[in-house]
């Protein structure tokens, strides 16, 4: 039979509704009975105790809040009666949190082995803006070239973007970075640079940060110096496809395999299933010899000391601390209240603070030691676990996974999302109803973990699946041909 209810760690002052929870009813928790004093809406808390005002709030055996006024064992726990306990910058001290992973079995995925000696899980030809004024055009090229597509060419994609221009300082870095990235991203066997050509981030300039590349893989075009741009991109694009198409996946070691995670629309489960299921899952690849990367920095606020003790060496530590704190005030440079968080959505689903949110959305990084903290826009260099500089935007914070080198990014959600990214993004949900009613949108239920399922059971048909993805199985977004990406704006527009 399935749970009403979850207390998830011995030390908590409330549990979870697993389902609607009658008033009046009795749960058994800790071999005591208690009885609601108010509906429990699926996803959020009631207190396991009577808690005065100003008392922590514990969840996951941390705080996440404290109490606005008194409440009584069985009421509901929201945030009509708890607020933040969060301040702003703080100081941090290292106290290092021993987590090797012991190594475990090699496993193989099919990939696509490019000439620079990167590895690819889609064989896409992309076609890329360095300026807004041109996405149409691009636009235009990605609709008439799809009757080229043949061989083992998954798909020819287009990526507008309102930038390129107008722009200055760390801004226009920032674009400049962010393009150069994709560009150079493995899962695209082919790219199209389309320029307009008075841009401030021009093919010239662009070519600065792209580096060496294969000139068979990688073709430009300066719109303003073509009599028919859409011609000629079209014919490039041939050239492209021509080259690639005759590419073919074979056998890769996961070791190569560098995986996002990013949550978004999160309810009361998603720190209870489908966080704690990727968690487990980037531990398991982790211990294989792979690579993950976690980011949407604001949502480490309140559970950053988890991370930052599990990093490997003081240095990183420093840097995880800087993360934190660039990114606060980065909030207090434009006037924000750094703790406005969490979404409407994210409180109907049964989160109340920004503690409650971080405290969930941290599990995804499992349990390995932290290995790199990376910039907005810089490649990861380390395997095992790494932390990257992104706001948590879904769309923003995706296309940095991506341009860090994450070849799939995956997605946890309690509410749902049809987005995509310029990678393969997976959507987990946190809960069966959400999966039952939008199979078009989700990939990978989590809610099986509160309805019978094991975490290392569920943890091994998971990394089943994103191995199937990562040898060409397309998820539902892509299935729909979506193809997305959004570039952190910072700076004012000329």
């Amino acid at each position: 039979m399935p749970k009403s209810h979850i207390k998830i760690h011995p030390e908590d002052k409330v549990a979870v509704a697993l389902g609607p929870l009658d008033a009046g009813s009795t749960v058994l928790v800790d071999g005591r009975e208690i009885v609601l004093r108010e509906d429990i809406p699926q996803g959020h808390k009631f207190a396991l105790t009577d808690m005065e005002k100003d008392e922590p709030v514990i969840k996951y055996g941390y705080p996440i809040g404290v109490m606005k006024e008194a409440v009584h064992e069985g009421d509901w726990i929201h945030v009509h009666n708890m607020k933040t306990g969060l301040g702003d910058l703080l100081t941090y001290t290292y106290e290092k949190q021993e987590c090797e992973l012991p190594p475990t079995e090699e496993r193989y995925f099919q990939g696509f082995r490019r000439s620079d000696g990167k590895v690819g899980v889609r064989n896409e030809i992309w076609i890329i803006p360095t300026v807004g004024c041109v996405n149409n055009v691009a636009q235009a090229i990605e609709k008439k070239a799809q009757s080229l597509i043949k061989g083992s060419i998954d798909a020819i994609a287009a990526f507008p973007h309102p930038y390129g221009c107008s722009q200055m300082g760390d801004d226009q870095e920032n674009t400049r970075k962010i393009l150069s990235a994709l560009i150079n991203h493995p899962n695209a066997g082919g790219v199209l640079v389309l320029g307009l050509g008075c841009e401030n981030s021009n093919i010239s300039e662009l070519k600065k940060y792209i580096g060496d590349y294969d000139d068979c893989r990688v073709k430009f075009l300066v719109s303003q110096e073509s009599d028919d741009e859409i011609s000629d991109g079209l014919a490039l694009v041939k050239e492209l496809v021509d080259y690639a198409g005759d590419m073919e996946r074979e056998p890769i070691n996961c070791r190569e395999l560098i995986i996002g995670m990013k949550c978004g629309g999160s309810d009361g489960l998603s720190g209870i299933t489908a966080n704690p299921t990727v968690g487990a899952f980037s531990d398991l690849l982790i211990s294989k010899g792979g690579t993950t990367i976690l980011t949407e920095v604001p949502e480490m606020f309140g559970a950053e000391t988890l991370l930052m003790n599990r990093c490997e060496n003081k240095e990183l530590f420093h840097k995880t601390v800087a993360l934190i704190n660039d990114f606060k005030n980065y909030f207090k440079s434009h006037n924000q209240t750094i703790y406005e968080n969490p979404s409407p959505g994210n409180k109907k689903g049964g989160i109340s603070t920004l503690e409650d949110k971080s405290m969930g959305c941290t599990q995804k990084s499992g349990s390995a030691p932290v290995r790199g903290v990376l910039a907005y826009g810089e490649p990861v260099h380390e395997k095992g676990l790494n932390l990257l500089s992104a706001p948590g935007n879904d769309l923003v914070a995706s296309t940095a996974l991506a341009a860090s080198g994450a070849h799939i990014v995956l997605f946890t959600t309690g509410r749902g999302t049809p987005f995509a990214s310029p990678v393969p993004t997976v959507k987990i949900s946190s809960n069966s109803a959400l999966y039952g009613k939008k199979k078009n949108w989700i990939d990978f239920n989590c809610g099986a973990l509160v309805e019978g399922t094991e975490l290392t059971e569920l943890r091994d048909r998971f990394f089943d699946y994103v191995i199937a993805v990562a040898s060409g199985e397309k998820v539902k977004a892509e299935q729909a041909g979506f193809h997305d990406m959004a570039i952190f704006k910072q700076g004012v527009t000329l």
